[in-house]
């Protein structure tokens, strides 16, 4: 039985192909469709048909209201799982590739295990540990094994010795001035900064690749009318629009992640313009524009794919930024004091250092690794998925 002859590269109708596959689908896009429906149905019922007062899941006897923020973050976390989790679990070689080149850096792998700490924590967590609550009372809990002078606190929960108020298991890492537990508050503090992580990064993505991308290959007067946008995008002041906003709409965590990501996209979009330029000289992207693929099947087969390790590295590292700018605003008292972020903690201590420094120093000692842990881990992921990058930094 005769065989058919494959076509050779330069016989393939590459634009016949770019129609037909136009609207084809991945696996991985058929899953996150599957999964993104339902969600979407969901959001339209809470927004269109419940009351206010109604939890969203109440109908299925759920005690849990989805805010806005929340199906984003959902939404983000299953971008997350079908385009990033899953095709490592598509391409075993390739993932084991990587994981030996990224475990070379022993830093790298602790902080790896650090940030599955706290994306487990807040993913998991706010479903066993309820959100911190007020209580004047049991203000100023030391945590274990420390103490603090009796006269600070009205109620001591722990044991009293010789003037002493000590800790106790009830509140592992103390208590504010409004007795909220500390533990529960970097629990929750974790959910809030993952939000901030997942959403902000994706939408700063989505922005700076789009532009990036286009303004690369439109050149001429529309590349350099976009760059100078770019330009006015990031020397726009960022705090001073989010002030602005804040004094018309008020404080809110979805307020903060869409004016910092709406402010921030262009370093990644003048980062990948330079990385698609750059791409765009070489041989194979050569070959396919010779043999008639459209500047679509370009961008998205090759261009895109062989700058995302780059483009990965990048977000990475702009995700310490917006922790520390939520925190900072908090410090300030310019944050939404409704949310129990890290932020919020250390800045319900700041009048209490001399006495109480805890408050401070947990929620501080937690956002501290946890920034230079993304730190080690954008590092990392350069070397392991760059490795030209490190060979020219050499």
């Amino acid at each position: 039985m005769a065989t058919q002859k494959p076509e050779r590269f330069d016989q393939v109708d590459w634009n016949n192909i770019s129609r037909s596959r136009w609207f084809d689908l991945s696996i991985n896009s058929i899953g996150m469709l599957a999964t993104a429906v339902p969600l979407l149905l969901v959001a339209l019922s809470d927004w269109q048909i419940l009351d206010e007062r109604t939890p969203t899941l109440e109908p299925i006897g759920l005690e849990w209201d989805i805010g806005t923020v929340d199906y984003l973050f959902i939404f983000t976390l299953l971008l997350f799982a079908f385009y990033i989790v899953l095709p490592l679990f598509q391409n075993p070689r390739r993932t084991k590739y990587y994981w030996r080149e990224f475990k070379r850096n022993r830093p790298a792998v602790v902080s790896l295990g650090w940030l599955a700490i706290v994306f487990v924590g807040g993913i998991v967590g706010p479903f066993f540990i309820s959100a911190p609550e007020q209580s004047i009372l049991t203000g100023y809990q030391p945590p274990v094994f420390l103490s603090i002078d009796q006269s600070y606190v009205s109620t001591c929960v722990g044991e009293i010795a010789t003037g002493q108020c000590h800790g106790t298991w009830q509140h592992p890492l103390g208590t504010t001035a409004g007795g909220k537990d500390i533990f529960a508050g970097i629990v929750h503090g974790m959910t809030i900064s993952m939000q901030i992580g997942f959403i902000t990064t994706t939408i700063v993505a989505s922005i700076g690749i789009t532009f990036g991308t286009v303004s690369a290959y439109a050149g001429g007067w529309a590349d350099e009318l976009m760059m100078r946008f770019v330009d006015i995008v990031l020397s726009f002041p960022t705090l001073l629009m989010f002030l602005l906003i804040l004094y018309i709409y008020g404080a809110g965590l979805g307020m903060f992640i869409l004016v910092f990501a709406a402010f921030a996209w262009g370093g990644t979009a003048r980062y990948v313009r330079s990385k698609s330029l750059s791409i765009s000289e070489e041989e194979f992207i050569k070959a396919n524009r010779i043999s008639g693929a459209s500047t679509y099947r370009v961008v998205r087969r090759h261009v895109v794919p062989n700058a995302a390790s780059s483009i990965i590295t990048q977000l990475t590292l702009l995700i310490p930024g917006f922790l520390l700018a939520e925190a900072q605003l908090a410090f300030l008292g310019l944050g939404d004091s409704t949310i129990p972020s890290w932020g919020q903690l250390i800045s319900a201590g700041r009048s209490d250092l001399s006495f109480a420094p805890w408050i401070v120093l947990v929620p501080g000692i937690v956002l501290f690794l946890t920034i230079l842990a993304f730190n080690f881990l954008g590092d990392a992921l350069l070397d392991a998925l760059n490795p030209e990058a490190e060979a020219e930094s050499a």
